[in-house]
């Protein structure tokens, strides 16, 4: 048996051969997750429609992993405009609506490419 499981999810994935997230033993961290809209294959138009579907490929990527959100210890979120924290905040407070089981996080700005507005990375530890 592998000591490192690689963690795929149908209509998100990256162009390079890498997987969404790798898991060894009870630790989960992911790759990249942005707003990749799944019927075109590029992130969503908006800042809102990103982080929409960026919040879901994370519950996605949790789910294919064998856990979920509740595994999660440390959100990292780059911006493109790190004022437009306001969809952020919706998507944040929608997948962890209890402030006293919230996971840390972490906004900053980036110098995003190819349309992305906003990205992030998780780590976890699962059961």
């Amino acid at each position: 048996m592998a000591r490192r499981t690689s963690i795929y999810v149908e209509g998100f994935g990256h162009k390079n051969p890498i997987p969404a997230a790798s898991r060894v033993g009870n630790i989960l961290m992911s790759g990249i997750v942005f707003g990749l809209d799944p019927a075109t294959g590029k992130p969503a138009d908006t800042l809102d429609e990103q982080c929409r579907l960026m919040f879901g490929h994370i519950r996605a990527i949790m789910q294919a992993a064998g856990g979920s959100t509740d595994d999660i210890v440390k959100l990292t979120v780059w911006l493109a405009d790190r004022s437009q924290r306001e969809p952020v905040n919706r998507e944040w407070l929608a997948m962890f609506p209890d402030p006293a089981t919230r996971p840390a996080r972490q906004a900053m700005a980036g110098d995003l490419d190819g349309g992305k507005l906003v990205q992030c990375d998780f780590v976890a530890v699962m059961d």
